[in-house]
């Protein structure tokens, strides 16, 4: 019996395997509206056999997109494309999620002001943000409330809120970007407090599980480090978090040394802190590692990203590879190896 075959319960909802397809822009929408693309893409890797399918980071308010061909949650207008997103991936046997979130400093799209805690640059391709006042952080945790209804609507079974990879929240929650004085900057407390009243707002429109995308590591000296996001998280765990999706990176330029798992001890340290279950990841594509990963009790599922792009069926390859017996799409029958 392979352990990354199994099943796995978040909240209310049965995951029927242990592979998760993290998001991943795809850069195909018109003003924030899904295309055909996302259905032929999401369906196939559904039809792949993919236990989890994480939709790709959805703004919640025009400048939350992290270009004008990302996604978008802020208008009704949108939640018929997202809900036919949700359906294939469902129809398939997969779990929908969709994560939500911001974009902050790191918006490229046309909009006439970017925001941040504080007003850093990112790099010079970036606009100089504003500062958020109290009133841009009260609006913002409304348009998250707003969003989650519109998942809500469209069918989704998850939501995962945006809190790694330098964007809005997670800007929020390092030091490098927040140099705040106030009640949202300084303190574990106070940099965790909007992720926190973000959290409160969703589960008011939302209520199935909820996941947060966290980067573990700056990368960078006086950053954070995984046990400064345990930390954070112990704070606001309570207000239902039921899993932790585990990356690192994005807070500045500051590139990794990247490698086969090179983020799991990361998620090691921060389910052992916080009690949490994680996915974890970072340029896997073998079944034997991900199964050694599960096996060892080193995450609760993997995200699996470039090799879900270059081959959707790999979870049916890799099903194969490990004699787990996951039953092919009966159209695919004649080509199963």
């Amino acid at each position: 019996m392979s352990n990354l075959f199994s099943k796995l319960q978040i909240g209310s909802l049965e995951i029927k395997n242990r592979i998760a397809m993290p998001p991943m822009c795809m850069y195909s929408a018109t003003e924030g509206r899904a295309s055909d693309f996302h259905i032929h893409h999401y369906a196939a890797r559904a039809i792949g056999g993919t236990g989890l399918i994480i939709v790709e980071a959805t703004g919640v308010v025009p400048e939350g997109r992290i270009t004008d061909n990302c996604l978008g949650a802020y208008d009704d207008a949108q939640v018929e494309g997202l809900s036919h997103i949700a359906r294939v991936i469902k129809c398939y046997g997969s779990a929908a999620a969709i994560q939500l979130g911001h974009a902050g400093r790191k918006c490229e799209a046309t909009v006439p002001e970017i925001y941040a805690p504080s007003p850093i640059l990112y790099d010079s391709i970036y606009k100089t943000p504003v500062q958020m006042t109290q009133g841009h952080i009260d609006v913002t945790v409304e348009a998250f409330k707003q969003a989650a209804a519109r998942a809500a609507a469209a069918g989704f079974d998850m939501i995962e809120i945006h809190g790694a990879h330098g964007y809005l929240l997670a800007s929020f929650l390092s030091p490098i970007t927040n140099t705040r004085t106030d009640e949202y900057g300084g303190s574990y407390e106070n940099r965790v407090r909007f992720l926190g009243r973000v959290i409160d707002a969703v589960k008011q429109s939302f209520h199935g599980p909820i996941c947060v995308r966290i980067s573990a590591s700056d990368y960078i000296e006086g950053g954070n480090v995984p046990e400064d996001l345990a930390a954070m998280i112990n704070i606001v765990k309570e207000k239902g978090i039921d899993i932790l999706n585990v990356s690192s990176g994005g807070t500045t330029p500051a590139r990794p040394s990247a490698y086969p798992g090179y983020q799991l001890t990361f998620a090691e340290t921060i389910a052992k802190l916080t009690g949490l279950p994680v996915i974890a990841g970072g340029m896997l594509t073998s079944p034997v590692h991900m199964e050694e990963i599960i096996t060892n009790k080193r995450a609760d599922m993997v995200y699996v990203g470039r090799e879900l792009l270059r081959n959707p069926n790999f979870p049916l390859h890799a099903s194969t590879a490990l004699n787990a017996n996951m039953p092919w799409p009966r159209q695919y029958e004649r080509a199963k190896p």
